[in-house]
């Protein structure tokens, strides 16, 4: 046999897409976030959270008063966020503006790879990388630099693992618990994860055999049960938990700061337009999902449309739990098992983003002047608006203004 036609009958090794993936679509993320990282540094709260996170390392405690607000300085408040806000005041400390930057850019783009991680265990390469594209427009007006941006990567494992035990009709892993008290520091949503654990439930009684359902819910009620006591470890115990119905108790004031208002389908945007195509995609292949998971979606959707801030839920959640029916309906029997060594790959993501950082650090970065606590204190005395003001027109202020005025309200 002649050298070329023993070279032809050698196997060929396709690309491994499907374990190579999750670590494309983290370091394209990151690489994408670092060139908008003055868009990631257009939050006002920035400045917020990095001076909590100041005060609780100055004074070695956690504060129960407001320290800060001119308004309600002295009324009863906790610091939910105090991780995030440790963490964000370190990567300032550190590095300055550019830290924060890096960091809120690494941690999305983490949350991004662990969820096509997620979604490849169950769909085709190209339907998981269309769900996580989708996922960056929805979730792209909410991604600054704030603590929820922390907790994104925990939210997806959670998530994710919640599913995962709901495919296999088995009990969530205990491994879990740590991540609900991580989640539990980093950010308020915790509470979201908590509400997820009752409808997984509900769902594992409803499709467990009849002689199976007490076991199946008792392994999730006693899983229910530790989430929940895991979520009170935290500097506020179960605090932490009643703080997030105080803040959804005020209502239309909720109105008045910008993420918490509802949808605005006035003009055509990305959200009209990924929830139109996820319409047509029913409607064209008839998908169909077990109840339970209807209702999930159907949530995830009314609180998307009910406050802008919500579209990251939608994004990064209702995928987890519609992979499955999907994968069976649309791709059977198309698992492409790739398990080849990614070192050459990983090396190469390391080294892209390594170079993408060492670039972001000869740059300096600030957020807008338009933004500052000086402009916000500026605005404040155009409407003479002192401590102590009764009549502060909230309407008026600057959206930073608008959320320390209502966030800081005696609870």
């Amino acid at each position: 046999m002649s050298e070329q036609a023993t070279q032809s009958a050698l196997p060929v090794r396709a690309f491994p897409w499907r374990a190579a993936m999750p670590w494309l679509v983290a370091a394209g993320s990151y690489l994408l976030l670092l060139t908008l990282s003055a868009r990631l540094l257009g939050d006002p709260d920035i400045y917020w959270h990095v001076t909590v996170g100041r005060w609780i390392v100055e004074h070695g405690a956690f504060p129960h008063v407001d320290p800060f607000s001119a308004m309600f300085a002295g009324t009863p408040w906790i610091a939910k966020e105090w991780l995030s806000q440790l963490i964000l005041a370190a990567a300032h400390h550190v590095a300055g503006w550019n830290g924060i930057a890096v960091l809120t850019a690494a941690s999305v783009a983490a949350a991004l790879g662990l969820l096509a991680w997620a979604l490849l265990e169950k769909l085709d390469p190209i339907a998981a990388l269309g769900f996580v594209l989708v996922a960056i427009v929805l979730a792209a007006p909410h991604i600054v630099a704030r603590p929820h941006a922390l907790a994104l990567p925990v939210m997806v494992l959670w998530t994710a693992g919640l599913v995962r035990a709901l495919d296999a009709r088995g009990a969530p892993s205990l491994w879990l618990l740590p991540l609900m008290t991580l989640w539990a520091n980093l950010h308020g949503g915790f509470t979201f994860g908590l509400l997820l654990v009752g409808a997984c439930a509900l769902e594992a009684i409803l499709v467990a055999d009849r002689a199976d359902r007490k076991a199946a819910a008792w392994r999730w009620i006693r899983f229910g049960m530790l989430a929940a006591m895991a979520a009170c470890i935290t500097p506020y115990g179960a605090e932490s938990i009643l703080i997030t119905q105080r803040i959804l108790g005020l209502g239309q004031a909720l109105t008045l700061i910008a993420e918490w208002q509802p949808q605005d389908f006035s003009r055509f945007g990305p959200f009209e337009a990924c929830l139109l195509g996820a319409i047509g995609l029913v409607l064209y292949r008839g998908l169909t999902l077990p109840p339970v998971r209807i209702l999930v979606v159907l949530g995830l959707l009314h609180m998307a449309l009910a406050h802008v801030r919500n579209a990251e839920l939608l994004a990064l959640v209702a995928p987890l739990f519609v992979a499955k029916p999907l994968g069976e309906q649309l791709w059977p029997g198309r698992r492409d098992e790739e398990a080849q060594a990614l070192r050459s790959v990983v090396a190469g993501v390391a080294a892209v983003i390594l170079i993408a950082t060492g670039l972001m650090a000869t740059q300096t970065m600030a957020p807008s002047r338009q933004v500052t606590p000086a402009a916000a204190v500026a605005a404040l005395k155009r409407e003479k608006a002192g401590p102590g003001a009764e009549r502060l027109r909230l309407w008026r202020l600057p959206d930073p203004c608008r959320r320390r005025a209502l966030y800081r309200r005696p609870i």
